[in-house]
């Protein structure tokens, strides 16, 4: 019986929880900024200037995400990645304090998170079906429905009354498995992951310091992480686990398993700590541990605090996303006017185009003449998809996509890149942070060239 008195010892050991309440401001009575004027202007710029070129081109086909009002208004998102059982509900469970709760997470040495768990603010304790998540289109989860039914059953919200999450909302997903085929889950898992990425202001990858398995599975997830660098916070869990020279040797292969997946010229930060209520152990890093922990939830403040320019930031990305497609349909479609002849057959000319949009220079001309960013530009594989499903027929030219009252779809677009959304940033007082916007990618200052506009 001598291990179950050790559990106990250990059970007893509680860690004080003051520097999460006071780093996290949890017993600030403060009024909330009121941030509801800036986000109707963000929802009439949204609807105004970049929704009538979505629709136009069909954007949803090309990258499946359409803007709903709940997104454009929800909380900063941070979402849990990583291989299983390496903590991710354990770290959730602490923040919130629900161990020992019946609305805990299970938590064990299997893989036992199986499901997509969205832990949101609520007045009282209850569990949320997926199916009833993605129903109600005020919540930011109803584009999951297209993810079908079974992962609708693998999808679940639980509300809880917490400070924290009124400012926040959690995502805890399945654990990594490796050796496992997408197939198994009934559903497309790494879909359903870049779904989450795509909208997540913080992503966490979790580790354990005593199985470092860098897969295929987590291959594929760096993948896609790319360009979501900046959001990607790596976490070595569980460290007071392993002596410090062994901690140190682990903390050393992590980084030569990533490296060639991450490459930008600034790693991720890593945090090494043991995210859970339970006292360190004895002859580990204490202070070490307790001062990384901090550090990690001062990152969660800062996303908490800068939640509206980082929202504002995430629809300029997504309005120059979308005014690189619709350049580029109209380049397609102006490419295949001028082939066309009478005798011609429309399907074999446009086929032409399609397998080969270097030979008629369509990626190329839209770099040239527009200010685009090469890191912006869609994949061309994913454009014989879009025209297999969308004819080129059923597309107008951008300059044909202009009315006397509205004036012009591109114009709109480029004016609420260049100026208001820069403007509506400035509103909110971004003096101290030049970086928000990165204006190198589309010249905030300059307006891109337009070459549709009449002399």
């Amino acid at each position: 019986s001598l291990p179950e008195e050790v559990e106990d010892a250990s059970e007893l050991t509680k860690r004080d929880r003051s520097h999460l309440e006071n780093t996290l401001k949890l017993n600030e009575e403060k009024p909330a900024d009121d941030v509801s004027g800036v986000l109707q202007r963000l929802r009439k710029i949204y609807h105004s200037s970049i929704k009538p070129l979505e629709h136009s081109y069909r954007y949803n086909e090309l990258r499946q995400h359409e803007i709903t009002d709940g997104e454009i208004t929800s909380k900063p998102m941070v979402l849990f990645l990583g291989p299983w059982s390496v903590g991710k509900s354990s770290m959730i469970n602490y923040l919130l304090g629900l161990d020992n709760t019946p609305y805990q997470l299970y938590t064990g040495a299997e893989p036992t998170t199986s499901e997509f768990t969205v832990i949101m603010h609520g007045p009282k304790l209850k569990t949320i079906e997926g199916i009833v998540m993605a129903a109600d289109s005020t919540r930011s989860f109803s584009p999951l429905e297209k993810f079908g039914q079974n992962f609708l059953e693998k999808l679940i919200g639980i509300e809880v009354p917490h400070k924290l999450l009124e400012r926040v909302t959690f995502v805890d997903t399945p654990g990594i498995i490796e050796n496992r085929k997408q197939q198994e889950r009934g559903y497309p898992f790494n879909d359903v992951c870049q779904w989450f990425i795509d909208r997540a202001d913080l992503i966490f990858v979790v580790f354990d310091p005593t199985k470092l398995d860098v897969g295929l599975e987590l291959e594929m997830l760096f993948r896609q992480l790319k360009g979501r660098e900046s959001q990607i916070r790596i976490i070595l869990n569980k460290a007071d686990s392993l002596a410090t020279q062994e901690l140190m040797r682990v903390y050393g292969a992590l980084f030569w398993s990533l490296a060639p997946l991450i490459n930008v010229t600034e790693p991720p930060r890593v945090y090494v700590s043991s995210f859970w209520p339970h006292d360190y152990h004895p002859e580990t890093h204490r202070d070490l541990f307790l001062k990384e922990e901090i550090s990690l939830l001062e990152d969660l403040n800062q996303v908490i605090e800068n939640r509206m320019e980082n929202k504002i930031a995430f629809i300029r990305q997504h309005a120059i996303r979308v005014r690189i497609h619709a350049l580029l349909v109209d380049r397609y479609l102006q490419t295949y006017k001028d082939k066309m002849t009478f005798f011609s057959d429309g399907e074999l000319v446009f086929r032409d185009i399609v397998e080969d949009p270097d030979r008629f220079f369509i990626f190329k001309s839209i770099l040239a003449k527009t200010n685009v960013s090469k890191f912006d530009l869609p994949n061309r594989e994913a454009y014989k998809d879009f025209f297999g499903i969308n004819p080129i027929t059923s597309f107008k030219l951008l300059s044909q996509q202009c009315s006397y009252m509205g004036g012009c779809f591109l114009e709109k677009i480029e004016k609420a890149i260049t100026r208001e959304l820069p403007d509506l940033l400035g509103s909110i007082g971004l003096g101290k942070k030049p970086n928000v916007l990165s204006c190198d990618v589309t010249g905030c200052g300059e307006t891109p060239k337009n070459r549709y506009r009449k002399p």
